[in-house]
Formats: structure tokens, C-alpha cells, sequence
């Protein structure tokens, strides 16, 4: 994400009373019931999952205050709903999760012996929101957390205050403070937050933020999972189908318009089929979206956000790009905040397009001759969160993968492996480090427990001092 999407302060404020208590109360509430059974696991997962249904509608109505307009599907296909069914995925899973593990033993030195992996809670776990997917990635984490048996604190982001007001409000009717407490950003709490010694902070967001979110917690010697952002490329190869390409990266690219971590940042083409791309992608677009006017279509979150995109287009068009907007009308609207979809070609490498993460309704398309050049520019760069490939070829599609390293990888569309309730979703290098989603989710905040249980005769009464004879023929019996 762009160094915009979560604006917290870098100075360090005095800690914040209601934070320092809030922590107390939960950690006192965790040492006095350090394992939940799976019982209770379920009774609050299920009412994570009623919570969800019974706020559905006012959700998606704070969401879209909070942006200006916000399409009220685009809540429901990408928060509400995913975060319903992933609880469904880990309702059915958990009995399984929560079962200690069997490890083997070495026999030639503990005979009769045991090994277990016994996943036990944490305790306290922070959570950093950011405010692009609030809901998603505020309660899905929380599916994780619950699940693994342990108690949360939720900073939200100061773009979500409506959405905050409402979280703080109706929450406690579900859950009580020594369980669930969200927090409103009001100046400086991001850092104070951060700097609580939790038993696991998880932040998304900017690099940039991300950084001191993990300073702060290093303090603490408290583990984090960052899930940050960068430049995420589709690259579409030779042969593959050139609309169907663009029906479903452009998707990606409007949905939320752009405003997405793992959206498709800019897209590599074969040099043949860049013009049928664009021509493509002019279709495509305003079939979708009528006009800047309609309710389908995301505003940018906020004025410093929209004059950052704005500023990006003029930089390119002023230093020689096609700059190409795909609806009629207007090319954006400063009073609603929005800017329609755009296509830029030929960006100078250094611009700021190529250069920072867009975080955006705008695709720069690069063309390539050869695929090596693909390869070698991304790799020159931070790690992405995310490559999409397109290729119909399961060589080209594996060498890609294998040359090229990111959080995760979607084939032959974008976006779509972090909605997979069983795969882990996290960056790698500069675009995190962590994961959740899936049995890792439950993995991130556990604490994976070995346990070993001696036998009733232990085998090493023949290896204790005073050293002798006997003592050597084992270990000689052992080392030969």
C-alpha cells in the first residue's frame, strides 16, 4: 500500500491510559482462562458471524460514508461476504486445528517416550487496520484470532471513523471488553497502540508505517505479521487470449477502484498486443461503469489521496506518456472524488506511476519482446505481494513462478488467491512477512507447544556419571 494508506504519526506520543487498561483487563482475563475449549472457540466465532448479518446493511452504509461513495456490492462481494463464509471454512476445520500434534521420538536414546505439538493461545493479540478493506480485514483476522482461542484489540484508521463509531458501539452488545475492543484513530493512537506489549501485533498497511509499527513492537520483543504492499505485476504472455486478459485484470484494477494491496499495479504485454489491449479495455470499461456519476464506482478515500493520482497522471502525460481514459465524460470529479479508470503508456521508468505503488483506477501497460526482460525488471525491484501470470503454457506459467518470488500468485486472473479460505495470504521481503488465512491463520496465533513426556524407565540411567565402562559401549553403540 502507498505510504498514504494508513496515516500514522512517526513521532511517539505519551501512551494512552484507555490502551494501557484495555491490555490489563484482557491479559488478567486470559490468565485466568488461558485455553478456551472449542466450545466457547465456536460460541464466539458464531457470534463474530452474527454480528456480520445482523450489521450487514449499516456496515456497508458506514463504509461508504467513510469513502464518499462506496459501491454497496463491492462491500458485501469483497468484506461481508468473505468474512461469513471464512468463518463457515474455520468452523469446520477447528476440531482438527486444535488437535495435538504427534511427533516422532528418537528410540535409540528414549525408548517408551512421547512428542506432542499442542497449539495453545497466545493471549492478547493488536490489530492494526487499514482503512481500504476495513471490515475484511479487521474481522477476518479476528476469525483467526478467536479461533486460536485468544483475546483482540483493534485500532482502526482515521479514513474509518464512521465505520469505527459504529464497531465501537454495537460491539460490546456481542462481546465483552475483557474479550473484543475496537479503537478510533484520534491522534497519535497508532503509535501508542503499537507499542503495547502484545502477544502478536498484526498490521496492514504501508511500508513506511509498517516499519515503525514494527519498531515500535521490537521494543516489546512482540512478533508481527505485516502485510504491506507493492507493485504488483499481471504478465500477460504470448498466445494467452488478449480480451479475456483485460475483462479480468481490468476487474481487478476498478474494483474498489484500485484502492487494493493485491490489485494488479501495472500490466507487461507482448509488444503485438498492447493496441488490442487498449482496444479491449475502452469496451470493456464503460460497459461497466456507465459514468464517473455511477454508484458502482468507488471514490478515492480522501483529498490527499485523489491529488497524489492526479499529480502521477499529469507527471506522465507532461513527460511524454499516453495518458487514456476509458469513460465518456469527464476524466474525474473533485467534488465526489473520483477518477475514472485509466490506461498510461509509455511512462518513463523513473516516474512516479513506474516508481511508487499506485494504489489506484490507473494501469500503466509495459510491452516486452522477450520474457527475460519481464523477469529481470521485477526481480530488480521489492518483492511483491502478488504476480499474476497469464499464459496458457504450464511451463511458462511454472518458470514464472519459480523465478520470480511474491507473497502469493494468482493464474491467469488477479486478486483471487487471497480469497481462498485455505490458502495463507502474506507478503515476502518488502511487501511483508507473516501470514494468515487458512490453518496458518490459526498457526500465526498459536503457540505450536513441544512437548515431550519421558517414559516411566528412562533409557539415560545408563548414561549418567560417573562414566564407565558401560557408558562407552552405549555410546560407542550409538555414534558407529
Amino acid at each position: 500500500m502507498p505510504d498514504v494508506a494508513e496515516n500514522m504519526e512517526l513521532n511517539t506520543p505519551p501512551a494512552h491510559a484507555d490502551l494501557a487498561a484495555a491490555l490489563a483487563l484482557q491479559r488478567a482475563a486470559h490468565l485466568a482462562h488461558p485455553v478456551p475449549t472449542l466450545a466457547e472457540r465456536k460460541r464466539d466465532l458464531h457470534t463474530l458471524q452474527r454480528f456480520l448479518r445482523d450489521h450487514n446493511e449499516a456496515l456497508c452504509a458506514a463504509i461508504s460514508a467513510d469513502y464518499g461513495n462506496r459501491s454497496h456490492h463491492e462491500t458485501l462481494l469483497a468484506e461481508i461476504f468473505p468474512a461469513i463464509d471464512g468463518i463457515d471454512h474455520v468452523l469446520k476445520q477447528l476440531k482438527k486445528w486444535m488437535r495435538p500434534q504427534r511427533r516422532g521420538v528418537d528410540w535409540h536414546t528414549f525408548p517408551g517416550a512421547r512428542n506432542r505439538v499442542i497449539p495453545q493461545p497466545l493471549g492478547v493479540v493488536g490489530v492494526i487496520v487499514p482503512w481500504n478493506f476495513p471490515v475484511n480485514l479487521s474481522l477476518v483476522p479476528l476469525t483467526y484470532i478467536f479461533a486460536a482461542g485468544n483475546r483482540a484489540m483493534v485500532k482502526m484508521s482515521e479514513n474509518s471513523r464512521h465505520l469505527a463509531r459504529l464497531l465501537i458501539d454495537t460491539m460490546p452488545a456481542y462481546f465483552p471488553p475483557e474479550k473484543l475492543q475496537f479503537f478510533d484513530e484520534t491522534g497519535g493512537v497508532g503509535i501508542a497502540f503499537s507499542q503495547l506489549p502484545f502477544d502478536h501485533l498484526l498490521f496492514t498497511g504501508s511500508g513506511l508505517t509498517g516499519r515503525a509499527v514494527m519498531a515500535a513492537a521490537a521494543r516489546n520483543l512482540c512478533p508481527v505479521t505485516l502485510e504491506l504492499g507493492g507493485k504488483a505485476p499481471a504478465i500477460v504472455c504470448a498466445g494467452f487470449d488478449v480480451r479475456t486478459a483485460a475483462e479480468r485484470i481490468l476487474f481487478v484494477k476498478c474494483l474498489n477502484a484500485g484502492q487494493i494491496c493485491t490489485s494488479v499495479d501495472h500490466a507487461w504485454l507482448p509488444e503485438a498486443d498492447v493496441a488490442a489491449f487498449v482496444a479491449h479495455a475502452r469496451q470493456i470499461v464503460p460497459t461497466r461503469y456507465p459514468g464517473l456519476d455511477t454508484p458502482d464506482y468507488t471514490s478515492i478515500i480522501d483529498e490527499a489521496a485523489f491529488e497524489r493520482l492526479l499529480q502521477a497522471l499529469d507527471e506522465a502525460r507532461a513527460r511524454g506518456a499516453q495518458v487514456i481514459s476509458l469513460l465518456p465524460g469527464p476524466s474525474h470529479d473533485r467534488a465526489t472524488r473520483k477518477i475514472a479508470p485509466h490506461i498510461v503508456l509509455d511512462a518513463p521508468e523513473d516516474s512516479l506511476l513506474l516508481t511508487r505503488e499506485i494504489f489506484g483506477p490507473i494501469l500503466p501497460l509495459r510491452d516486452y519482446a522477450n520474457l527475460d526482460t519481464v523477469i529481470d525488471s521485477i526481480n530488480a525491484g521489492p518483492r511483491p505481494l502478488a504476480i499474476y501470470p497469464f499464459s496458457n503454457e504450464a511451463k511458462t506459467v511454472q518458470l514464472l513462478i519459480e523465478r520470480v518470488m511474491s507473497g502469493g500468485v494468482s493464474v491467469n486472473d488477479a486478486l483471487f488467491h487471497v480469497g481462498q479460505h485455505d490458502l495463507p495470504f502474506g507478503g515476502v521481503g518488502e511487501s511483508g512477512m507473516g501470514h494468515y488465512h487458512g490453518v496458518e491463520g490459526f498457526h500465526t496465533f498459536s503457540k505450536l507447544r513441544p512437548v515431550f513426556y519421558q517414559a516411566r524407565y528412562s533409557a539415560l540411567t545408563l548414561l549418567r556419571p560417573p562414566y564407565g565402562k558401560l557408558a562407552s559401549r552405549v555410546l560407542a553403540f550409538l555414534t558407529r
